[in-house]
């Protein structure tokens, strides 16, 4: 074993694949495998995570065993790939790694755009020739984002690299740089104004986004075990890059909340439909579906499958109804502004930094990993602040 470990190490610093700090982690992950008497990746996923292994780990634990395969073993997916449809092995191996479901939709939605455009124009798929016409397709044809060219960049980088097992050459020129931007921010009087035409149900998910900074899905996402009254605060679970933070709860929402949530029970109580769980929850806590505090705190209305076991679950509003409800309230108060759902976190951000928050304290309200996506609210609030005096209106 310790031969092949070896092997195995020297490769990945000779092909410099991955940066040298990580070479050491690689290496116990395929020791860790191979203890294991090399099980398949889905089981060695599963094991991982039974220690409680994070997320990343597990992703990087299985980055390791395909370049293992690769490398040490002269392995090749070349004739499963051939049986199977790319994109459905892109699903599986997204869901392996544990990857979010619109993370799974959009790489596989792109994969799909891919494959279509080569078979259209008559392209090999796997050559680094087509993979650069398509991002110059999309750049100059169809004029995209450059955060949306971005993203299909990295789902098709994906396909080459965990189902193809090829690493593309000299690509990293097609990727696009993205524009700094800044934010729509609503002002304080905006916001209070837009918040008293919202109403109901929709109308306490618009205040509890602005009152913590959280995203849409955040918010509609809440748990009944979330909600501290007492701190004032609510646990956002499985944020953006799957992170759980502790945000805030303004305390004159506490009491509508309790309300809300007390009608809510009463009405629940009456009915034997489970809620929808994460993961592998359902399995691990029996009955946990019925339990008060795994409901969420905005459910829909009805009832909708889950897509792993087909049952019929409750899930939690749909975002439509609360984007409905935000574009009619801007729209009645008539704001000269794009205002969305989403500017409400920008908003939160921004009247906090106003405030005198510190900018690391905002990070971690706002859950951003880096400081420097903070940072651009610094930019934002100078067009609420009062404007230096023009020169020209100080002259006689």
């Amino acid at each position: 074993m310790y031969g092949e470990l070896n092997e195995f190490q020297n490769e990945l610093k000779k092909r410099q694949i991955i940066p040298e700090k990580s070479v050491k982690y690689f290496v116990f992950w395929i020791r860790q495998y191979l203890l294991l008497d090399s099980p398949e990746e889905a089981d060695f996923s599963r094991a991982l995570d039974a220690e409680a292994r994070e997320d990343w780990q597990i992703r990087q634990a299985l980055d390791a065993v395909k370049l293992y395969k690769n490398f040490s073993l002269g392995e090749s997916s070349e004739e499963y790939c051939i049986r199977e449809d790319p994109v459905e092995v892109v699903r599986s191996r997204l869901r392996v790694k544990h990857y979010s479901e619109k993370t799974v939709k959009s790489y596989c939605n792109w994969c799909r755009r891919y494959l279509e455009f080569c078979s259209s124009k008559k392209f090999d798929n796997r050559v680094d020739g087509s993979f650069r016409d398509y991002m110059t397709y999309l750049a100059l044809n169809r004029k995209v984002a450059a955060s949306t060219q971005n993203q299909s960049f990295n789902a098709v980088l994906f396909l080459f690299r965990n189902v193809w097992n090829q690493e593309p050459a000299d690509i990293n020129g097609v990727r696009a740089k993205r524009p700094q931007r800044l934010p729509a921010v609503l002002s304080q009087d905006e916001v209070c104004r837009v918040l008293k035409e919202v109403q109901g149900v929709t109308g306490l998910v618009l205040r509890i986004i602005y009152s913590g900074g959280m995203r849409l899905s955040e918010a509609l996402s809440l748990r009944v075990q979330d909600c501290n009254f007492e701190n004032c605060s609510v646990v956002v679970r499985q944020g953006k890059g799957n992170k759980d933070r502790v945000t805030l709860l303004a305390r004159t929402l506490v009491p509508d909340l309790k309300i809300h949530i007390d009608k809510l029970k009463n009405r629940l109580s009456k009915e034997k439909i489970p809620v929808f769980l994460p993961g592998a929850i359902a399995r691990k806590y029996v009955g946990a579906g019925l339990q008060w505090p795994w409901q969420f705190v905005f459910p829909g209305k009805g009832v909708c499958n889950d897509p792993d076991t087909g049952r019929s679950v409750r899930h939690h509003l749909h975002p439509s109804a609360v984007q409905r409800e935000m574009k009619r309230a801007v729209n009645i108060v008539g704001i000269p502004k794009r205002a969305t759902v989403h500017t409400l976190r920008h908003s939160f951000a921004t009247h906090l930094l106003m405030s005198g928050t510190d900018l690391c304290e905002i990070q971690e309200l706002l859950g951003h990993k880096s400081l420097e996506t903070t940072r651009v609210y610094l930019h934002v609030m100078k067009e609420l602040k009062p404007v230096t005096r023009s020169p020209l209106d100080m002259l006689d």
